[in-house]
């Protein structure tokens, strides 16, 4: 029984760290551009651009302000948050365990960002016949990828109570 928690526990740290270093990796990438040219704004094709934008609101730059005031409440409701997280990953089983824990390993990687930039550096832009979708980054997709499956476990799950 210890063995398979010690196991679980040391898959979900793997999972975490693999989420976390490719946000990281994907940032530094970005950074460094920056430092290179200037500017990040990269053509990639009519579908998916490079363009840096910096954030300071929450995911896909809703909620953003400048004032220090707002930004700070932001930052620690996602850090609460992220307890919250954390608490259920001890109440939940099976795949809805590892749907958290990549929500939860998007979320720390804008955490960091948010702490040590005091803003998130956002740089995918999907755009479509000149209409650009949130510019995001690598972390906002394991957020939401992770709260989609979540979304969809829990009805699942629902539909199946209730047959």
């Amino acid at each position: 029984m210890k063995s398979d928690r010690k196991k679980k526990i040391a898959t979900s740290i793997f999972i975490l760290l693999v989420i976390f270093l490719l946000d990281r990796m994907s940032k530094i990438y970005i950074l460094n551009i920056l430092e290179d040219t200037g500017k990040v704004d990269i053509y990639i094709n009519s579908f998916l651009n490079f363009y840096l934008v910096w954030n300071k609101g929450i995911g896909f730059g809703l909620l953003s302000s400048d004032q220090d005031f707002f930004y700070n409440s932001v930052t620690i409701l996602i850090i609460l948050i992220n307890f919250v997280i954390i608490y259920l990953l001890f109440k939940e089983k099976g795949l809805k365990y590892y749907f958290l824990i990549v929500i939860l390993g998007g979320s720390l990687g804008n955490l960091f960002d948010r702490i040590y930039y005091r803003a998130v550096p956002d740089f995918f832009d999907l755009n479509y016949n000149g209409y650009h979708w949130f510019i995001f980054n690598v972390a906002d997709i394991f957020i939401t990828i992770g709260i989609i499956l979540l979304i969809l476990a829990e009805l699942i799950s629902y539909k199946k109570i209730n047959e």
